[in-house]
């Protein structure tokens, strides 16, 4: 029997972070993934053609240039990103096209094709969207919540706070619509601040929109593919002196004298340690894993209480024999140079329309996102090559079936996809050699704390986000379960590869154990803590 400092049952992005973190800092850690490679969702696989690489989930990074663990774990020296420009571009059926660069002037030049209004307007809210990014939002990101009316007294204690105190209160949509006046505008934004299932109708959670709105002007790509990323947040925590068992299956938590003390794998093996931490989701971490009876039936409630996404993912991926050629780039060359295209949308009530049957369970040809990584990165295809990838919002389980449907309604589907992008990519069908679908079904098979295909872990509601994420007795990395934390997406700040939940609860554990934290403050944290933020 083998004793560690800290066992971690996950080694996605989130328990990867963690693991390196408590490693330098002097953590004998273990951790132990189901999948037959870490990474959890940054996977890059050969799943068309050999030699074609993609992202199989995770490819947008958001976060990068705020994460403080790009210069503490020296990311920055081993991975490289770019951005490209534009960065996003809408695609309109009346042969014209509305993008999104880093550069205001550029952006606001774009829209005024549809608004001289809106162009003004962007001028404005595109500098502060910024300004409340840096000085809080970003910051936040990086340093545990607090009990919401602990939060509420110092976000009133600043314009910038009150400011994103009001974005709270509305939805989404109010947001967008009260900002600008062309519909086409209305709808890229409304896109940009809901691509990752913020729910456009529910207010409670839009101070994440003026981030979303920031970020769509600021995606990068991770050069070779994203599981780069994975890779060499491992290669830090082996460094540091860690390890990773794959094709590892958890049994159980050992549960002794009330206390998390290590794990029982399925083949009997029992491994001891002086904390266990979970970066997986809540029902398996404590319904599966430690069991019910070990639990305060007030706790075993809010367990119950957690919801998962109403929305999930179908992917296409595309292995292509040329680059695509767009309908639009006669007139808008820059298409050609553009990250992620958005298609099928003409309208903003076309989008929401899509995203109120995708809740219904309804399957129906509509928009959807898309991207052709091998035209910023010549890694990931044979020279003359590309890579393409449509992403459309879908749900779980269809109606009139359930989530197997996808078995028969995956190809489908699929070709209502490529019809749609057959509009804007007229060449698609001829350089496409093959295709690999995923769909949200598939999602949950292959990552087990993404049941119903939920890619943040779990949904953006009101009651399910800051402190309160998962619940009030987890918000803050510790849990009732003495020695057991929690350090995935299902704990703050959420989903999406943000770098933030399992570098908070490193710090969270080393503060417990009364270990020194070898990493500095990162600046961002600092100055919001000057201005009473936080």
């Amino acid at each position: 029997m083998e004793n560690f400092d800290a066992i971690i049952i996950g080694a996605g992005p989130n328990g990867l972070l963690c693991g390196a973190y408590l490693a330098k800092a002097g953590m004998k850690v273990l951790l132990l993934e189901k999948r037959h490679e870490i990474g959890g969702g940054l996977i890059t696989e050969e799943v068309t053609v050999p030699d074609f690489l993609h992202d199989t989930h995770a490819i947008y990074m958001a976060m990068i240039d705020y994460a403080p663990a790009i210069k503490d774990l020296e990311l920055d020296k081993n991975i490289k990103w770019v951005r490209p420009e534009p960065t996003m571009s809408m695609h309109f059926s009346d042969g014209r096209a509305l993008s999104i660069y880093p550069d205001y002037e550029r952006t606001s030049k774009s829209i005024a094709q549809f608004s001289a209004k809106d162009a003004k307007t962007y001028l404005e809210i595109g500098p502060r969207f910024a300004e409340l990014t840096e000085k809080f939002l970003a910051p936040a990101t990086y340093k545990p919540p607090v009990p919401a009316f602990e939060a509420l007294v110092k976000l009133e204690s600043h314009e910038i706070g009150r400011e994103i105190g009001e974005y709270t209160a509305k939805t989404p949509k109010e947001i967008v619509f009260d900002l600008f006046e062309s519909d086409q505008v209305r709808a890229l934004f409304l896109y940009a601040a809901c691509m990752w299932g913020l729910n456009h109708d529910l207010e409670g959670v839009s101070y994440l929109v003026p981030l979303l709105i920031n970020r769509a002007s600021q995606y990068r790509l991770t050069i070779g593919g994203a599981h780069r990323l994975g890779h060499w947040m491992y290669k830090y925590v082996y460094k540091a002196g860690g390890r990773a068992w794959t094709s590892q299956r958890v049994k159980r938590i050992i549960m002794e004298n009330g206390r998390a003390s290590g794990v029982e794998l399925i083949d009997g093996e029992i491994l001891k340690s002086k904390i266990v931490i979970s970066s997986i989701d809540p029902y398996q971490t404590f319904f599966k894993y430690v069991g019910e009876q070990h639990l305060e039936p007030e706790f075993v409630t809010r367990l119950k209480d957690y919801q998962w996404e109403s929305m999930s993912h179908f992917v296409y991926h595309m292995a292509l024999d040329e680059a695509p050629q767009f309908k639009l780039g006669e007139k808008y060359p820059d298409l050609y140079k553009t990250f992620i295209h958005v298609v099928g949308f003409d309208t903003a009530q076309q989008l929401m329309d899509h995203w109120t049957k995708i809740k219904e369970g309804e399957l129906h040809q509509s928009g959807f996102n898309c991207c052709f990584p091998s035209i910023h990165d010549s890694v990931v295809a044979p020279k003359g090559k590309h890579t393409g990838l449509m992403s459309q919002h879908a749900p779980y389980a269809i109606k009139g079936g359930d989530a197997d449907s996808w078995y028969r309604e995956r190809e489908a589907n699929g070709e209502r996809c490529v019809e749609m992008l057959e509009r804007y990519v007229p060449n698609i069908r001829k350089i496409m050699k093959r295709h690999y679908i995923t769909t949200p079904l598939d999602i949950e098979n292959k990552l087990w704390d993404m049941a119903k295909g939920s890619i943040k872990q779990g949904a953006y509601l009101p009651l399910q986000m800051g402190y309160l994420r998962p619940n009030e007795y987890c918000s803050n990395y510790s849990t009732p379960v003495e020695g057991l934390y929690m350090c995935g997406a299902s704990v703050f700040p959420g989903g999406l590869v943000t770098l933030g939940a399992g570098y908070n609860a490193a710090g969270r554990i080393v503060d417990d154990l009364g270990i020194q934290r070898w990493w500095p403050k990162p600046a961002i944290v600092a100055k919001a803590e000057e201005l009473g933020m936080l």
